[in-house]
């Protein structure tokens, strides 16, 4: 990890944030590589359901408006799963989440990019949760982006080659919610997908629940935590998660 993010480990070790000082945070991480002339990377960490994808639409959101438009971008590593033609070969369709099920490599060599070209449009894939499956191209970090947001729940992992991911991120928050909370919306997230209420808590249970309880191994690798209590509402911004 780099050494601002080991240095904030070591002096304030995973703090609770208000939420109304995370789009300043961000903002600082932002400006603070701009002496530098180089682009911050900062990573979101949590377990499925967390709010880990809403919070950094929402930050990238906040700083385009107060920074200048393609000033932060949005690079989550759920456009890095498998298509689910993969998944039916490797026998992982049933997994799908875990961290074998993710291209691992291609999202590491993605980062890698962002951090060294700064004059071409860099073109991320996201996913599309009606069709289940990535779609290329559907996030863009521009040359003049200076803070690339990324999200996943293997960002604090230190097996490879997620370990390599780590070490290319500046700060890793680590996004936490409670248990029950965290069930309440994967279980909306699966039906409003397509599955019934027993398929869903089926999923939950043999996959969702399992990769959470491996993320959480992950908590003392962070910069950072956020409570997700704390992020429920955002004055003149909503709900964040």
């Amino acid at each position: 990890m780099h050494e601002e993010a080991r240095a904030a480990r070591t002096t304030d070790p995973a703090p609770t944030t208000d939420p109304t000082a995370l789009v300043e945070l961000a903002a600082r991480l932002l400006n603070g590589r701009t002496v530098h002339k180089g682009r911050s990377l900062l990573g979101l960490t949590g377990p499925p359901g967390a709010g880990k994808s809403t919070l950094a639409r929402h930050l990238v959101t906040e700083l385009n408006r107060t920074e200048g438009p393609g000033t932060a971008a949005y690079l989550p590593l759920d456009g890095f799963h498998l298509a689910n033609a993969q998944l039916d070969r490797l026998d992982l369709r049933s997994r799908k989440g875990a961290p074998a099920s993710f291209d691992s490599l291609g999202y590491l060599a993605l980062l890698r990019r962002v951090t060294v070209e700064r004059f071409n449009d860099i073109y991320a894939p996201g996913f599309d949760r009606r069709l289940d499956e990535p779609v290329a191209g559907r996030h863009v970090i521009q040359p003049h982006t200076r803070l690339v947001i990324t999200e996943g729940n293997y960002l604090a992992n230190d097996e490879p080659p997620w370990s390599s991911v780590r070490a290319l991120l500046h700060e890793l928050w680590y996004i936490q919610a409670e248990d029950a909370v965290r069930d309440e919306r994967l279980m909306r997230r699966h039906v409003a997908g397509g599955r019934t209420r027993e398929a869903a808590r089926d999923w939950i249970t043999s996959n969702d629940d399992p990769n959470g309880e491996y993320v959480k191994l992950g908590l003392t690798a962070c910069t950072r935590v956020v409570c997700a209590g704390d992020l429920r509402q955002v004055p003149g911004g909503g709900s964040v998660l």
